[in-house]
């Protein structure tokens, strides 16, 4: 989720027990009241073309807006939902009228829930719960996930009909589980959307369940345009997979799209911060860095920017750290020159070293008031303890693979402007 969205990273499930004091009860009686209005009729799925993709557009910014979003259409009859694609979580849901205990301010008017409930024993339901826990109602799967800027979201697993349009020009309608929401608290970087769309790597994500009905290879990626909007897919038929830098995914963290242990470099040259725990997350429109490593980043830039025409300033309140130029930036062409690229270096890349290259367009915005402003951020005072994350505006004009299959994460520079028609158009 956007903004100063930390979000999605760090997602962790807390188990909801009607006896939970408080709300608990309250919630639990809201479960029962399951709309009819759909009839049981199951979509066909199309016979899968495994040689296809999906690609989806994104709309959004990272600044002004503070977010990308995705349209997918859901139920039957189809309708529009607007989604944050999050690589940080697994669970998609919906804001719901189950009715709604609490619920946000969204483009859509809220989803109507169906009563095809996933039972409490299903795997599904199991990967959101820890181990041993005990169904109150074993007809349906409660959940709660709760993100790091302090949202949540409460409801019911269900299953609903996704249509997606393939590469291949296939249409494909298949029953995929997601969460119908019916009590959401915001959270510091609250969004106006009518939900989240999970793509991590646990079974509840949408790229998983669409893997595992053969639809697709067990592969997301995006492409952010800096000019706002890209393209979101599923599967592997998008790109060349020669021309992308490869890493592979850490293991000790099963839960997020790591590549492992970095090194910050600036400038082209090493700066001996090492060791740093990398999250690649979509669902964080600016990148943090822990403490440690966020204070000698910023010393290396304060140092860069001696007898630059550029001074600090203190009232613009756009983002932490700002500058004033001589006269106000217009784009961020006027204020790159000033600023050097850096990068993280991950030494596990199966060639060589694998380098994540952020130039200057990559982690500086324009601001209203036409200072400009770090996208960095001090992860620690944001809750990520020592975390280091990817966030959107450094992922600008690249092309960002998470490939399960291979569990490795790839990236190439690409023009995002233009989302692939097919798998003979690769960037």
């Amino acid at each position: 989720m956007g903004g100063g969205k930390i979000v999605g990273i760090l997602i962790f499930v807390v188990v909801v027990v009607s006896a939970a004091g408080g709300g608990g009860e309250n919630h639990h009686h809201q479960q029962q009241k399951w709309w009819k209005w759909m009839s049981s009729t199951s979509a066909a799925m199309v016979n899968p073309v495994v040689s296809s993709s999906i690609v989806l557009p994104l709309y959004g910014n990272v600044y002004p807006l503070g977010y990308y979003y995705v349209q997918l259409n859901i139920g039957q009859p189809s309708r529009p939902f607007f989604l944050d694609p999050d690589t940080g979580s697994d669970l998609t849901w919906l804001q719901c009228d189950a009715p709604c205990v609490r619920c946000t301010t969204a483009p859509h008017p809220f989803y109507k829930p169906n009563n095809d409930l996933v039972p409490c024993k299903d795997p599904l339901c199991a990967s959101l719960h820890p181990a041993g826990y005990k169904c109150e109602s074993p007809e349906q799967c409660d959940y709660q996930v709760d993100y790091a800027d302090g949202g949540s979201s409460l409801g019911v697993l269900l299953n609903d009909v996704f249509h997606f349009n393939m590469t291949s020009g296939a249409r494909m309608i298949p029953r995929l589980s997601l969460g119908c929401g019916y009590d959401q608290l915001p959270g510091q970087s609250y969004h106006p959307l009518d939900g989240v769309l999970g793509l991590g790597r646990g079974k509840t994500s949408i790229v998983s369940q669409l893997h595992s009905k053969g639809a697709v290879q067990n592969v997301v990626g995006h492409c952010l345009s800096g000019r706002g909007g890209g393209f979101l897919f599923f599967g592997d038929e998008v790109y060349d997979s020669s021309r992308i830098v490869w890493t592979p995914m850490a293991h000790d963290r099963m839960k997020h799209y790591s590549a492992g242990s970095g090194e910050l470099i600036f400038g082209g040259k090493g700066t001996g911060l090492k060791n740093l725990f990398v999250v690649f997350d979509s669902g964080s429109s600016f990148s943090y860095l822990n403490a440690h490593t966020y204070e000698g980043f910023i010393s290396l830039l304060k140092k860069e920017l001696n007898g630059k025409p550029l001074r600090e300033t203190k009232d613009d309140y756009t983002l932490p750290l700002c500058w004033k130029g001589r006269r106000p930036f217009k784009t961020i062409n006027d204020a790159k020159k000033y600023f050097k690229q850096f990068a993280l270096s991950f030494g596990n890349g199966w060639k060589s070293k694998a380098h994540f290259e952020i130039p200057p367009e990559s982690y500086l915005i324009i601001s209203s008031k036409g200072s400009v402003c770090l996208g960095v951020l001090n992860g620690t005072e944001a809750g990520l303890q020592n975390v280091n994350l990817i966030g959107d505006i450094s992922m600008q004009d690249k092309m960002v693979i998470y490939d399960n299959e291979k569990q490795a994460i790839g990236w190439m520079s690409a023009n995002c402007d233009r989302p692939p028609k097919s798998s003979n158009m690769i960037m």
